[in-house]
Formats: C-alpha cells, structure tokens, sequence
C-alpha cells in the first residue's frame, strides 16, 4: 500500500502497529502518527521512532475541530494520491458499573470511540479514500487499495455479552457495540465506493489500557492484525474479526 494512517499511535497497539508497518519489506510509503501531542513528553517514543524511518509522519490530532488540520497536513504529504488505509485505533476506556456509571462517563466515551473516530476522522478522511480507491488498475476490496479498519474488542460482542460478564464497562462496551454497527453502515455504504470496512478485535494485550494481566503481548497482537489485514477482501468486508483471522459474533 502506498499510505496508511494509524489514530493513537504513541503507545500501544498503535505505536506498535506504526512501528511493524515502517520495518515491513513492503513498508508504505507514507506512515501518519497520530496523537494528542507528538511535541510532548507522551509522545517521545513515537518521535524516536520518526527519526529512525522518514516515511513516517507525525500528524497533531487533538480534538474533533483539529481533524480538518490533520487532513491537510496528510493531504500535503499525499501530494495529490489517496490515502490507502486508515486505522482507527485511538480510544477511551471505562470499567463503570451500572451503579458507578454517570452520565458524563458514558458521554465521554461516546465521544471519543463513536462521534470522534469514526464519524468526523471518516466524514473528513473519505474523499482522501476515494481518490485511492479510483487509482488506476485497482479492482476488488483490499487494505491495499483503500480500507477503513476499526479496533474493536469482543466486550462490544452482543452475542458474546454473557460470555464475559466480569467486565461491567458500560460506557466502553455500549460505545464498542455502537462502533460495531457503524462499521457495517459504513461497509455497506462504501463497498461500491471500492473502501473497505472491517473490525478488528486485537486479543487482550498487554499495554495501559489491557494492563500487565492481559495474556498476549502488543508485538504479538498487531503481527496478528498486520496478517489479517493483507488478507482482506470483499468477502471480508464487514466482518468482525480477531487478530488471528477468526470470527467473532457481531
């Protein structure tokens, strides 16, 4: 794939995820970081990481206002292609309980994992994916030719929900399950656009948000999803899949 754009790329699955595309022997052209602050203290990992390969550009995304800036910084870079790929990775976890659980919390959550990473990044990022989509001599659904990939878990599952009853999270599981079905809206609307939509449940990783119990490493977890991805196709568009190629009921 000629671009990729990875949201929350400053630590975990997506610092992980920036990392393993740069070092590919099929590395895009152009990798976007993204995160709150690439200046900043939080970001010093993902800079070292920039300085190691120059495809990969560090792109500010704050806030929903800032997605239009971070469109045209990419689009610059583009210098008139598509963009090929984008993952949505960043978002907001929440152990609340029905009793703990404010209005605010589930507020929040909506904000971040629904309006901010899918409806305004994809509303503003689509006709940077259409273009890419258009390119000539491309046929079929791939992430190679333009894809949008949303993360997701299996606590978002409806049909898994008794099956992991330990883990109230309602605001992250209701905007989890909400993202689901925004993925396959959008899988349905965008397939004769040529953009592909899936979700992607990444296992229980190690990293802040899955904290040191979780049994499966980050290193282990994206080299799943970086395999998932180059074997998508338009029988996998709108599929909710985990990070070994499995099925996982919406």
């Amino acid at each position: 794939m000629g671009s990729v754009l990875v949201t929350g790329s400053n630590r975990g699955i997506g610092l992980e995820l920036v990392r393993q595309l740069a070092a590919s022997p099929q590395a895009p052209q152009h990798i976007f970081a993204t995160c709150r602050e690439p200046d900043g203290p939080s970001g010093k990992a993902l800079r070292e990481l920039a300085a190691q390969h120059p495809s990969i550009k560090l792109v500010q995304l704050v806030s929903l206002p800032s997605i239009q800036g971070a469109v045209q910084a990419v689009e610059s870079h583009l210098k008139g292609q598509g963009l090929n790929l984008l993952i949505n990775n960043a978002g907001v976890s929440s152990h609340a309980t029905l009793q703990s659980v404010d209005s605010q919390e589930m507020l929040a959550a909506f904000t971040t994992n629904v309006i901010g990473a899918l409806v305004s990044l994809c509303q503003e990022f689509l006709p940077l994916l259409e273009k890419a989509a258009k390119g000539l001599g491309k046929e079929g659904l791939s992430c190679s030719r333009a894809a949008i990939i949303n993360v997701s878990t299996k606590v978002g599952s409806i049909g898994l929900c008794l099956g992991v009853l330990e883990a109230p999270m309602y605001p992250y599981r209701a905007s989890k399950a909400a993202q689901n079905m925004m993925t396959r809206c959008m899988a349905a609307e965008l397939k004769d656009k040529g953009i592909l939509c899936t979700a992607i449940h990444p296992g229980w990783v190690k990293t802040d948000m899955g904290t040191e119990k979780a049994p499966l490493t980050v290193e282990h977890s994206v080299r799943g999803i970086l395999t998932v991805l180059a074997s998508l196709s338009q029988d996998t568009t709108d599929a909710f899949l985990d990070w070994k190629g499995n099925s996982v009921p919406w």
